[in-house]
């Protein structure tokens, strides 16, 4: 595997971890994360370990209707089995409320990757706010 081929199939994990998201599929968005990892800037505290971190995510989404996660080319460094990457993205949050509404997010995964056996998994993702916005 050409470290071009590992910064493919890293593209293609954030892809999937975003598509899973927007799907509301769980059981897909679960398995794109290592049993151990570490989630850092989604709220106030640290949240590790991935059934965790799926649970918190199933809760939160209950407050939307849909999302949409638009995600930039990720700028990404392989060295043997482990990598990290910069990728940038702008979520919509359509608001499940009696005035619907939306909530948009632009933001940067901070994203840490270990890979066994041939698969690459999520073992660390922080994200940073650049900021937000509310309508209505």
């Amino acid at each position: 595997m050409t470290a071009t081929d590992d910064r493919q199939r890293i593209q293609d994990l954030m892809l999937a971890y975003a598509a899973a998201v927007d799907d509301n599929d769980m059981a897909a968005y679960r398995d794109c994360f290592d049993d151990d990892v570490e989630i850092v800037g989604f709220g106030e505290s640290v949240v590790n370990g991935a059934d965790q971190w799926v649970a918190s995510v199933r809760s939160q989404l209950d407050a939307f209707t849909g999302t949409q996660h638009l995600l930039s080319p990720s700028l990404t460094t392989v060295a043997g089995d482990q990598a990290s990457a910069r990728t940038d993205v702008q979520a919509l949050h359509i608001l499940k409320s009696p005035t619907g509404g939306t909530f948009t997010l632009w933001a940067t995964y901070l994203t840490d990757f270990v890979q066994t056996q041939d698969t690459w998994k999520i073992a660390r993702h922080e994200l940073v706010v650049r900021g937000t916005h509310q309508h209505p």
